[in-house]
């Protein structure tokens, strides 16, 4: 069973002294202000120290799909990798929100067939005007922890339980990497039915801070799959995708539903968490991009080619950030 509970917010009972202002996303109509989004940044370091800090680092909320390069760590962990032969194109989808391509669903069906899986055993849903659950974005999460349960003779119908144990050890791992008692986390369905977990802000800058530190030798194998890869974590068009196109492996980076957008600084240990308020997605792209151009992890060129295709909305419209990143340190 999913753990229930009141709407919450994670916050201390102390005085907060990661909390600043927020973030404002503009919507500009021929430079008129139309709407706009709130937004919360964490910054923090492979140690879980708070860096850096727009808004309430402590907010909390479901970490959604940027949680999948832990869920991955179940089958670098295992040695399913090793046992079937599969390589990091079959890591980095596991990784990955992908958009259901021909070359992505193959690879998919790739880690099935090495494992010796059908399709019918994927638990996603298959999506609206599509054939196969293959098509599903989070099918490869699937996939792997499938080739896991496979791997260890655990059972293929239930994967997708809490209790199931390819979920315990997923948790386990997220668990060790925060320090935290597995029990304590609140857990939830997430839209394709496996359980995603509500955390703070800044654990999820940590979590990707720690992903991408490069003193651990799974993490570092997710992370050089997914920037080797990067047309697998996400697609043509995905924010994820071109950023990591674009810095040429110097970042690594991984988008959730409802606003969330983790980013982390390859051998650098740093990693970056963002929260729109109102779940828009095109407000989250516009404050990575304001927030990495301030932080210097992206060149002031590679910023402006994000910008064009995020940014800029057609010939009247555009998205401006007005706010600060102030340091804690």
């Amino acid at each position: 069973m999913f753990t229930t509970a009141e709407p919450l917010i994670m916050t201390s009972s102390r005085v907060n002294r990661h909390q600043t202002k927020e973030l404002e996303i503009q919507l500009l109509r021929e430079g008129i202000v139309e709407s706009n989004h709130i937004a919360h940044v964490a910054v923090c370091d492979n140690r879980g120290r708070t860096l850096s800090v727009a808004g309430n680092g402590e907010l909390g909320t479901f970490i959604r799909s940027a949680l999948k390069p832990f869920q991955a760590l179940a089958v670098t962990a295992a040695g399913a990798l090793e046992r079937y032969s599969l390589g990091d194109r079959d890591l980095a989808i596991m990784c990955g929100s992908h958009q259901g391509t021909i070359e992505q669903v193959r690879q998919v069906f790739h880690i099935l067939w090495q494992a010796d899986l059908d399709t019918t055993a994927l638990r996603c849903p298959t999506p609206a005007g599509k054939k196969s659950p293959l098509e599903h974005n989070c099918s490869g999460k699937h996939a792997g922890m499938l080739a896991v349960s496979q791997q260890r003779n655990w059972p293929l119908e239930s994967y997708l339980d809490r209790n199931h144990p390819v979920q315990k050890l997923i948790v386990a791992r997220i668990s060790e990497l925060l320090g935290m008692p597995s029990d304590e986390f609140i857990c939830a369905h997430d839209d394709c039915g496996a359980p995603t977990y509500f955390m703070q802000l800044s654990q999820m800058a940590t979590l990707f801070a720690m992903l991408s530190s490069g003193s651990n030798l799974d993490m570092e194998r997710i992370v050089r799959a997914m920037t080797s890869h990067p047309d697998m974590v996400g697609g043509p068009d995905a924010f994820d995708t071109i950023l990591m196109e674009l810095t040429n492996g110097a970042l690594v980076s991984k988008s959730g539903a409802e606003g969330i957008q983790c980013i982390g600084r390859v051998g650098e240990g740093l990693g970056l968490a963002i929260k729109v308020i109102d779940g828009a997605k095109r407000a989250k792209y516009a404050t990575a991009i304001f927030t990495l151009r301030q932080l210097g992890w992206i060149s002031p060129s590679v910023a402006d080619t994000l910008a064009e295709t995020y940014m800029e909305i057609g010939n009247y419209k555009r998205l401006d950030v007005v706010g600060d990143l102030p340091m804690m340190y």
